[in-house]
């Protein structure tokens, strides 16, 4: 009899685009500017995206729309979380703080946007394009997911 094995990338779904944004804006003010500006309703999720590593915890916020019409998710996630490391009591410095990044190899991306569905390329270049006509924003791109080694932290 034949075996099938199934690999770990058969696992999870790799049917998104992902598009990377810079820019200073706390993530509600952009949120809200991308809805005003994709026409989208992007909530926050009550839970955020957790990852422990040596007994540091790290949550990445994310705000979810999903859009009935087009039958796809959008999901605008921040790459960086900011973790309180508490020293010793016998160390008389403060506490410090150390950031901490979803997507480490793209540490200058301040946010993505993910879309799983059906997405063409035409597509996701019509929406960086409105993405980059927000003043604030200081640019947007598509970014090619088969690029990045920790993409699996974006299979959620």
């Amino acid at each position: 009899m034949q075996k099938h094995a199934i690999g770990l990338n058969e696992l999870y779904e790799d049917n998104f685009s992902l598009i990377g944004i810079h820019t200073t804006l706390e993530d509600f003010r952009l949120a809200y500017l991308l809805n005003q500006t994709l026409k989208t309703q992007l909530i926050k999720d009550k839970q955020s995206l957790i990852f422990k590593k040596q007994r540091k915890s790290s949550a990445f916020t994310i705000f979810t729309y999903n859009s009935l019409k087009y039958e796809d998710r959008w999901d605008l996630i921040a790459n960086s979380s900011v973790v309180d490391v508490k020293k010793d009591e016998s160390e008389l410095l403060l506490p410090s703080e150390i950031k901490t990044y979803l997507i480490p190899e793209r540490k200058t991306i301040d946010y993505f946007i993910k879309i799983t569905g059906n997405i063409t390329q035409d597509y996701i270049r019509k929406t960086v394009k409105k993405i980059q006509s927000i003043d604030q924003i200081v640019t947007s791109y598509f970014i090619d997911k088969n690029t990045l080694k920790s993409k699996e932290y974006l299979i959620f």
